[in-house]
């Protein structure tokens, strides 16, 4: 022992667990009024998501989900799925943010695999949803979003994403880890031999690397980035967590199509994107 050892223990005056929700609450104080997202012509503040992702955590929490408890999601790119990175580990829940891509088979092993409790989903995948949830052989509760600007296929929730949001108190505190290596979401594998595999990302991790997006590509405070990326895929290398770090926009895109693209570059002045080879080439 050292002198460095005595009176320098870890205590609630020196040391808080790492988690990305500090960011979005972060954002919410100092930048309340700034866009958060743009979704066709529909912006919210940062003040405005944080009040919902609290009071999607309360309704979450309402209808028993508890820490350490899977809530799934099946959704594009639309500003619910940002909100939902934050409010679904507000409840101390692991967000398992499955790939649109995969077929009814996988999605329910998936669903059985990770013991999920709700699954938040889109009209564009309502049939693949409703084959996958057939094969599970126990309840699930399934919330639709309804997203304006997609309006094919149908709602096959017991209830909407806006009726759960009502049902949550403005004034929940939000559940923090008890650890930082407490886990923050669950991920799967696809496109590999076998069934797919499940990759556990903790608070700390999600902090980091959050962190490290802005600094690695020097995005400076309120960037205005495109989601050519899908959320889905590793928790869309952190960006949620990392825009809410730096007050910036998501900029969302349900498709990535090369018309859609140009045109949502150059009416929301996108500044940062991530350009994978099949983006590039669309």
């Amino acid at each position: 022992m050292t002198k460095y050892d005595q009176g320098l223990e870890q205590n609630e005056a020196n040391y808080e667990a790492l988690t990305p929700i500090s960011f979005l609450e972060r954002s919410a104080t100092l930048y309340p009024d700034y866009p958060a997202t743009q979704h066709g012509e529909e912006s919210r503040s940062w003040s405005e998501v944080h009040c919902r992702c609290i009071q999607v955590a309360s309704a979450l929490s309402k209808r028993g989900i508890e820490t350490g408890d899977t809530v799934a999601t099946m959704l594009p790119n639309i500003p619910e799925m940002l909100e939902l990175h934050f409010a679904v580990p507000m409840s101390g829940a692991v967000l398992n943010a499955i790939n649109t891509r995969l077929d009814a088979a996988t999605i329910a092993f998936i669903l059985d695999h990770a013991e999920a409790k709700v699954l938040f989903t889109d009209r564009e995948f309502c049939q693949v949803v409703l084959e996958a949830v057939a094969q599970l052989d126990r309840e699930l509760l399934v919330v639709d979003v309804d997203d304006p600007l997609f309006q094919d296929g149908e709602l096959i929730g017991s209830l909407d994403y806006e009726t759960l949001i009502a049902e949550g108190d403005e004034d929940f505190i939000a559940v923090r880890p008890a650890d930082e290596w407490d886990a923050i979401s669950l991920n799967y594998t696809s496109g590999t031999t076998g069934d797919p595999k499940g990759v556990v990302y903790h608070h700390r991790g999600a902090y980091l690397n959050a962190a490290n997006n802005a600094l690695t590509w020097e995005m400076g405070m309120h960037p205005r980035y495109l989601w050519t990326l899908p959320m889905f895929h590793c928790n869309g290398w952190c960006f949620p967590w990392t825009l809410a770090a730096v007050a910036g926009v998501t900029v969302c895109l349900r498709h990535v199509r090369d018309e859609a693209v140009f045109e949502t570059f150059l009416k929301n002045d996108v500044t940062h994107f991530c350009g994978a080879p099949v983006v590039l080439n669309t």
